[in-house]
């Protein structure tokens, strides 16, 4: 299969754009592209030209990671400024704003159902559960710290959390850290469950195949896109080529492929 391009917008933001998602279609409108730049704004595009529908400010500092809501309805905008701003797709209007210690909001992800807004937590080495109805933190997931009588600051920082997925049946939660670890957790029970390794660079984005919630994509700063079976603890292939880090990884909805976005 042959890839091109079908369409490119110069200057799209004033600055680097970090985040960019799908907005799934609803009754009144189609899909719709949603990204983030460092520039503080959120800009709506319809795809098939790449026409500016919106652009939304609010954030005090560059855009780290957008989120759409399954529904297509509602999406949200995570900022250096340590705040997460959920907002109406099609008016802009604020539903929430959610609240969080610097360094502690980076790439998050609503739950299959839409009940749950998964954030990646940054300097805490954590992942921050969101309650969608209410807008009340209802869970923080931690990755246990390492042994001994006295872990130092030094080992912690090492679990950054950076990125963060679900399961294509919301049973469970993997994070991607700054020291090339994967964390896996069961969400029901709010447990830890096990670190995945390989990477020895910063794990910039997960996906889980959404045809097998035991297949997870990984893409990180050591120039490897990694699949993992996330339940059997156990890495099942390796997929090199790229010359620098790899920001982004996605699936097709079939599960059948996968495509990543380098530096």
């Amino acid at each position: 299969m042959k890839l091109a391009g079908l369409k490119s917008v110069e200057n799209a933001h004033d600055e680097s754009v970090w985040a960019a998602t799908w907005v799934p279609a609803t009754e009144t409108r189609p899909a719709l592209l949603l990204t983030g730049s460092l520039d503080e704004s959120v800009k709506l595009w319809r795809p098939d030209e790449l026409e500016l529908e919106r652009t939304n400010t609010g954030h005090c500092l560059g855009v780290v990671s957008v989120a759409a809501h399954p529904s297509g309805v509602i999406a949200a905008s995570a900022s250096l400024d340590s705040f997460v701003r959920v907002f109406d797709v099609d008016t802009n209007a604020t539903i929430a704003t959610l609240e969080a210690p610097p360094s502690e909001v980076w790439q998050m992800q609503f739950d299959p159902k839409g009940t749950t807004l998964a954030v990646a937590g940054g300097g805490s080495a954590s992942i921050k559960l969101w309650d969608t109805a209410t807008w009340k933190l209802v869970a923080t997931l931690s990755i246990p710290r390492p042994e001994g009588p006295k872990p130092s600051d030094k080992s912690s920082s090492k679990k950054f959390v950076l990125s963060v997925a679900w399961s294509p049946d919301g049973r469970r939660l993997a994070c991607g850290s700054m020291d090339g670890t994967i964390s896996v957790f069961d969400v029901a029970r709010s447990k830890f469950l096990h670190h995945l390794e390989g990477h020895f660079m910063p794990v910039r984005s997960l996906v889980y195949s959404p045809s097998d919630p035991r297949v997870l994509f990984s893409a990180s700063d050591d120039a490897h896109v990694h699949m993992y079976d996330a339940e059997g603890k156990s890495l099942v292939g390796a997929m090199s080529g790229h010359a620098s880090w790899v920001l982004s990884v996605d699936a097709s909805p079939d599960g059948a492929g996968h495509c990543d976005r380098i530096k």
